[in-house]
């Protein structure tokens, strides 16, 4: 039955695959974005941006906010 099932959807095969690439890009993606050194790397470029002047405490700590959201993984 299994042989049989592969052989009529052969011509989705192009679409599995597809779909299958980009939930493993998807994955990778939500990997790299909730990972804790970046957000750490993040959280430190930002309070370098707030003590050269680039930045004002308000954005500091409404993108500070956003960061440890992710630190948590929310």
């Amino acid at each position: 039955m299994g042989l049989i099932k592969e052989v009529l959807l052969l011509p989705l095969a192009p679409v599995r695959g597809s779909l299958w690439a980009m939930e493993q890009v998807l994955t990778e993606a939500e990997r790299q974005y909730y990972d804790p050194a970046a957000v750490r790397a993040e959280l430190a470029r930002l309070e370098e941006q707030l003590t050269a002047g680039e930045i004002d405490q308000e954005t500091f700590d409404r993108i500070e906010d956003q960061l440890l959201d992710r630190l948590e993984g929310k």
